[in-house]
């Protein structure tokens, strides 16, 4: 069938014009997703922050469906006992131990600064230079420098040489430059924990809302696949939450009673730091495996060694028991891909991004489990 000459100007036009369509809708799609990636970027803390409140609300919302289960009670009844349980326990270990931790974070920081010097002193004793690795300034440098010569007692000033006017200013100045930096720094440190903590309630005392809110956002014709996201992501993060909190009470609770019963001074607190670096994967086990050994070294090389066997017995417990039993359903993720997306985000995102890698991959690799199944769903089908 032959076609006109109008018609077949027409259908170049319409040609033209959805090319030209498809070619705006592109570069506005290539624009919207490079302002997102530099919003990313520049509030990147604060997305993490607000990230770090969403999993704090899956979390309590998680226990409130559990108590669900034993106790049929209103959602916002059952969400207060859970907060108020928490607050409890977080107050009496508080009370009961505050001193006792206050005591021993003490001596714990000036164990490691004295171990890190002597670390030092013995490298550079078998020639090993260790001027870039800046350890123990302050303290170790004390300890490793020699003492000085005895220099004879300072001059008493005489009452006429006071300090002028421009001294007590700039004296005065520093003060209250100093004091406004630690104050800012704890209104900041505090006011991220009450950011936190208000997301989390927020979030756990109304999940429905928001869960309708984000499919809300979705056009109609996908809702149907971003609910089973949603929900699948939902899903996994509370088992993980949940296995994750008994794998940290775990790990602080062997780890202070085998320390204490090796007689390792400031056992509770690196009980309890071991217990919250437990919540970063292989990064984490690492890290408080160093702090126990270094502290450890203060009471001999038997104590040390004991210590340093007591940490490999609790990561391989950690590693091939508790973590596959308590997450075998929850998370099937390589340990070499984690680490590398730890390092990956911690380069990134500073400690943000290190303590939330695990989630974060999660996530990620829900969407990816996700959408394999729906493209290999029609082939099945047509097989």
């Amino acid at each position: 069938m032959t076609l006109s000459k109008n018609e077949r100007s027409l259908t170049r036009s319409e040609l033209a014009r959805d090319q030209a369509w498809a070619i705006s809708v592109g570069g506005i799609g290539i624009v919207l997703f490079t302002a997102l990636l530099v919003f990313t970027w520049y509030f990147a803390a604060t997305l993490l922050l607000i990230f770090t409140g969403m999993l704090l609300g899956l979390g309590l919302n998680a226990l409130t469906i559990a108590l669900g289960r034993r106790v049929p009670l209103p959602h916002a009844v059952r969400l207060t006992i859970v907060c108020t349980a928490l607050g409890l326990m977080l107050a009496g270990i508080a009370y009961l131990g505050g001193a006792t931790i206050a005591e021993q974070a003490s001596l714990l920081s000036k164990t490691l600064k004295s171990q890190l010097a002597n670390v030092r002193s013995f490298l550079d004793s078998h020639g090993i230079d260790t001027s870039f690795f800046d350890l123990g300034n302050g303290g170790a440098d004390s300890a490793v420098s020699p003492p000085a010569e005895t220099s004879p007692p300072p001059a008493t000033p005489s009452r006429s040489a006071l300090p002028g006017a421009g001294a007590l200013a700039s004296s005065g100045g520093a003060i209250v430059s100093q004091t406004f930096k630690v104050l800012l720094g704890t209104i900041h440190g505090v006011g991220n924990i009450f950011i936190v903590l208000f997301l989390g309630f927020a979030f756990a005392a109304q999940p429905a809302v928001y869960h309708d809110g984000l499919l809300f956002l979705a056009p109609a014709r996908h809702r149907t696949r971003v609910t089973l996201i949603i929900d699948r992501i939902a899903e996994t993060l509370e088992r993980w939450l949940i296995a994750q909190i008994i794998v940290m009470l775990a790990v602080g609770m062997v780890t202070f009673i085998g320390l204490a019963l090796i007689g390792i001074p400031g056992s509770f607190i690196l009980g309890i730091q071991a217990g919250l670096l437990a919540f970063i994967p292989t990064v984490g086990a690492i890290i408080a495996g160093v702090i126990v050994v270094l502290a450890s070294l203060a009471s001999g090389w038997i104590p040390a060694l004991s210590a340093f066997l007591l940490f490999m017995g609790v990561h391989a417990m950690e590693s091939y028991v508790l973590t596959p039993v308590l997450q075998r359903q929850a998370l099937d993720i390589p340990p070499a891909t984690l680490f590398a997306f730890q390092i990956l985000l911690g380069v990134v995102f500073g400690i943000w991004g290190l303590a939330l890698a695990l989630p974060l991959v999660a996530i990620a690799k829900v969407m990816i489990d996700h959408f394999k199944t729906y493209e290999a769903a029609p082939l099945m089908e047509a097989a």
